[in-house]
């Protein structure tokens, strides 16, 4: 039996980013890229008997592909809820952190843009607490902070290009600057932050397998 992880739908019009991420790369995206991960997963948990485990758990402790489906479905739905049309500014307990740890939103923002831009080949970059505080961090590939109970992702964008290519070519650090200054959720990323665990906010996210119900 397969497990019944879904593809989440997105928080906001396909349109609502654009000039910054059009609805092609989003039809793309979300509607391929996303989808053929979550279609593997489903498949590959079930040959692994995992059927009806949490995302979180095959995340920790699945290997090779099972590992890389799962990942980059939580990757990409973490993602999508990162984003914003809107224009935000992080407020409360999460604006003090940031200026505690970064010194403020613009060194937060540009420490996130140059971490992503110069990052090799395929990957993440993530504002993540740990129990240092804040810190921004980048992953190679399908690899997640959430492997670790340690961490907390707050935020992420994606570095693949299939994220920006069909908007800005090879040009990452272009759609990086654009999201960041943009388009981060940082409503979201406060929600995170005071929920203290993945798990607490995982029917939000959309990472909920309906074979485990």
């Amino acid at each position: 039996m397969p497990a019944r992880f879904a593809l989440p739908p997105l928080p906001f019009a396909p349109d609502a980013l654009e000039p910054a991420i059009s609805a092609a790369t989003f039809a793309e995206h979300h509607g391929g890229h996303h989808r053929a991960y979550v279609e593997a997963l489903n498949r590959l948990a079930g040959e692994g008997g995992m059927a009806g485990a949490g995302l979180l758990d095959i995340v920790r402790t699945g290997r090779r592909a099972l590992f890389d489906n799962a990942a980059q479905h939580f990757n990409h739905a973490f993602f999508w809820k990162s984003l914003s049309p809107a224009r935000q500014a992080p407020a409360g307990r999460l604006a003090a952190m940031i200026t505690r740890d970064f010194g403020g939103l613009d060194a937060l923002k540009a420490r996130l843009v140059e971490s992503g831009a110069a990052h090799f080949a395929s990957g993440w970059v993530w504002l993540v607490k740990r129990r240092g505080g804040l810190a921004v961090v980048a992953t190679h590939d399908a690899d997640t902070p959430v492997r670790l109970r340690t961490v907390l992702p707050l935020l992420v964008v994606d570095l693949w290009e299939h994220a920006y290519y069909l908007d800005h070519r090879r040009d990452r650090r272009a759609f990086l600057e654009a999201v960041v200054e943009q388009h981060l959720d940082w409503s979201f990323a406060a929600r995170m932050l005071e929920a203290g665990a993945v798990e607490a906010l995982a029917g939000e996210i959309g990472i909920a397998n309906g074979a485990a119900d």
